[in-house]
């Protein structure tokens, strides 16, 4: 283990000790577990385990044990984590009883056609509950998203859980959206049925190590830029705005959401700190080689207000005492220093 990711999971552990015990001598079950999320979720319940000796265990869904097993050997190889082959959306069920389960599968980077995603999100956390139920589960964590408000209004400076806007239905861009909403509404159903304790976390944007750098994310794509010495480039005039939380706090606000949060009342997961895409560009930049050169490719629209995607978190604060640990600044520094490391030793994405 670095020591740059040991800080980042004894920060983890730290923010997240009161919890544990709840998992003490249990069997827990992810879906996504080699995702953004899902590397992060299993590298802080592994050392969990191994600190609170919590004789835990962590099932993790995989269409590709194999590939598990390349780009995390540390994790497969742990005692604490078990694989179980399958398709989220028509796994085998393992056998034996479960306290808790976690579906962060699909992320919003998927590859595959609109209408595909919408079907695997659906019927992958349909098949995920169905699963939880016949287990025995007490507590169902889903990671759904931000998405499901659909475009933030430009007055409204900081999403709420209570604004009722919603994807454009008619749009094919709005299946990701309209996906988590479905998803949500099934969590919705089992709990109403007192059959589980589903526990919503609307995901928005975030920053930290796994995180790909070759997809749709700005701050990933900035960071490639960065380390393959610039310029880093805008596409766009950069003026939307938005926020990132760092994947350690993430990860405390994922599993403090599933053990204390209340089932089928969403809470927003995410920064209330708004920054404009060119401004994070420039602190990138900054972080990287304060004399890197940022181009953004159009110059700003007077008339148009800038478009928005930042949550408000007072209710994740209010109730669950949740809070931005690790500024962005410093995220982006600890994310940098990671993927240098990364490249120096020619590791994959989701190892030690």
């Amino acid at each position: 283990m670095t020591n740059l990711f040991a800080k980042d999971l004894e920060h983890i552990l730290l923010h997240t000790r009161g919890l544990w015990e709840e998992l003490r001598g249990k069997r827990i079950f992810v879906t996504g577990g080699t995702g953004f999320f899902g590397c992060w979720l299993l590298e802080s319940f592994a050392h969990a385990v191994e600190a609170l000796d919590l004789h835990a265990t962590a099932v993790v869904l995989t269409r590709d044990p194999e590939a598990f097993q390349r780009k995390a050997p540390h994790l497969a190889a742990h005692p604490a984590v078990e694989l179980h082959l399958g398709d989220v959306r028509s796994f085998r069920f393992p056998r034996g009883r479960f306290s808790h389960v976690v579906h962060a599968a699909t992320a919003s980077s998927h590859p595959e056609p609109p209408d595909v995603l919408f079907d695997t999100i659906v019927e992958g956390t349909r098949r995920t509950l169905e699963f939880a139920v016949h287990c025995g589960a007490q507590k169902f964590l889903l990671s759904s998203s931000g998405a499901v408000y659909g475009k933030q209004p430009v007055n409204v400076t900081h999403v709420p859980e209570d604004f009722l806007g919603a994807p454009d239905p008619a749009a094919v861009r709005s299946a990701y959206g309209e996906g988590k909403r479905v998803a949500e509404f099934l969590c919705a159903v089992h709990a109403q049925k007192g059959a589980i304790q589903a526990k919503i976390a609307r995901c928005f944007a975030f920053i930290g190590a796994h995180l790909p750098i070759d997809v749709h994310f700005a701050v990933g794509n900035f960071i490639r830029d960065g380390l393959g010495g610039g310029p880093i480039r805008v596409n766009g005039d950069g003026t939307p705005l938005r926020s990132y939380l760092y994947a350690a706090d993430l990860a405390v606000w994922l599993w403090t959401i599933l053990c204390r949060g209340a089932s089928c009342r969403p809470y927003n997961v995410g920064s209330d700190v708004e920054i404009s895409i060119g401004a994070l560009a420039a602190t990138v930049a900054s972080v990287i080689d304060p004399a890197m050169k940022v181009y953004i490719a159009r110059q700003p629209d007077p008339g148009h207000a800038p478009e928005r995607y930042v949550p408000s978190t007072q209710r994740a604060q209010r109730e669950l005492g949740l809070v931005v640990h690790i500024g962005l600044e410093e995220a982006i520094r600890r994310t940098v220093a990671w993927h240098r490391e990364r490249a120096g030793l020619g590791h994959e994405a989701c190892t030690r």
